[in-house]
């Protein structure tokens, strides 16, 4: 199983990858981007800011994040294959060039010098988890350096919004809520919610680079 997935996981690096390549042209203007970020920051941009559907967890620190990745998930919440109300509404209104700037301007947003640290050990239990899925063949050491940017940052990231992510990927016919993910769909049915909690919250606990910086409504 995990030879095949790492098959799936090379050849969907180059598919996510041409999903998104005219988008990811584009190149990103960050300054122009401070003029666009008022519908991010009502919820990104507040600590501890809860959404309530499909259930209550906290939504996902962005800054910090890879730019590439911001602006695949944007694609995908416009083209229908994340399916969550108001990020598809969002995402409906951005041209590409749009996209970009948010993506440019997110991904140095709050930007530190990195620092040196060590990697948490999992528990053995978890550790197995994380092997069955082969989760770092993409997400890359300690889940902060994915093999192609247009992957995501894990390490760090809420664990309630990791949870309810992953269930995403098992969820199927629901005009409302789920993604639309092949590989992904494919490594979240291996497993149980439990088990997808418990990998949630071990990641959630390592050092990453994303962070929520407080940003007024105001602009």
């Amino acid at each position: 199983m995990n030879k095949l997935l790492t098959s799936m996981f090379a050849l969907t690096v180059a598919s996510v990858t041409a999903i998104s390549a005219h988008a990811q042209e584009i190149k990103g203007d960050a300054k122009a981007a401070e003029q666009k970020i008022a519908m991010c920051i009502g919820c990104h941009g507040i600590k501890g800011y809860q959404a309530s559907f499909p259930e209550v967890y906290r939504v996902p620190m962005i800054s910090g994040q890879n730019a590439k990745y911001i602006v695949a998930s944007l694609n995908a919440y416009q083209k229908g294959e994340r399916k969550h109300p108001t990020m598809r509404g969002i995402s409906a209104s951005l041209s590409e060039q749009d996209m970009a700037d948010l993506g440019a301007y997110y991904e140095q947003h709050g930007k530190t010098e990195p620092v040196t640290k060590t990697p948490k050990v999992p528990d053995a239990k978890v550790a197995a988890l994380l092997q069955k899925g082969a989760c770092i063949s993409c997400h890359g050491d300690n889940f902060s350096k994915p093999i192609d940017p247009s992957y995501p940052k894990l390490a760090g990231q809420h664990k309630d919004f990791l949870y309810v992510a992953l269930k995403s990927y098992k969820t199927e016919n629901l005009a409302t809520w789920g993604r639309n993910n092949g590989v992904m769909g494919g490594i979240a049915k291996q497993f149980s919610n439990a088990e997808l909690k418990a990998m949630s919250a071990y990641i959630a606990t390592l050092d990453g680079d994303m962070k929520v910086v407080p940003q007024s409504r105001l602009r």
